[in-house]
């Protein structure tokens, strides 16, 4: 039988922040991420019903206007379900 290997765990891995060099005013208490890094972990969170979830529901999020407008026709005309 061969033997498992153990890994030392060192946290979790942090986010790939998406920083730019027209951004002059990142507040120390903000990170910028990237759609593609946070989306899979809401999605689990909310499938899973996290309770943390609740902690941050009041929280506001800046987005892009293109993605406000997409958001808003696909709220307005996805299917019932």
């Amino acid at each position: 039988m061969s033997r498992g290997h153990l890994r030392v765990y060192h946290g979790p891995e942090p986010l790939n922040p998406v920083a730019t060099s027209t951004d002059t005013e990142i507040r120390e208490d903000e990170v910028r991420v990237s759609l593609v890094d946070i989306l899979p972990l809401l999605a689990d969170a909310v499938k899973s019903e996290r309770t943390w979830l609740k902690d941050f529901e009041c929280e506001e999020i800046t987005i892009s206007n293109d993605l406000y407008d997409v958001l808003l026709a696909y709220r307005h005309f996805r299917p019932s379900a």
